[in-house]
């Protein structure tokens, strides 16, 4: 019998590939400074929030934290993405 793994999970639940779950997973794990949760705690707390989108691995982190799920430090905030202003207008 095979086990679903939790990357294969999170690519159903949101729909991507499964490249992007474990990237997704990963990312996660490293929103925090030194303990890391495992992809399976993660699974379990993102199954929980009933997501109907997906969030950014550092806001799961940081809801995750809240939460008390993990209380462990989290690194910092990674930078907001800003469009560049189209000039040719």
């Amino acid at each position: 019998m095979d086990r679903i793994k939790p990357f294969e999970k999170i690519a159903e639940h949101f729909r991507i590939s499964k490249e992007s779950a474990k990237y997704f997973l990963n990312q996660v794990q490293k929103s925090f400074k030194v303990e890391r949760p495992s992809h399976k705690l993660i699974l379990e707390f993102v199954e929980e929030q009933k997501y109907d989108f997906q969030p950014t691995p550092y806001d799961v982190a940081s809801a995750m934290k809240e939460s008390g799920a993990w209380a462990y430090d989290l690194t910092s905030a990674p930078p907001a993405l800003e469009d560049e202003e189209d000039i040719y207008r």
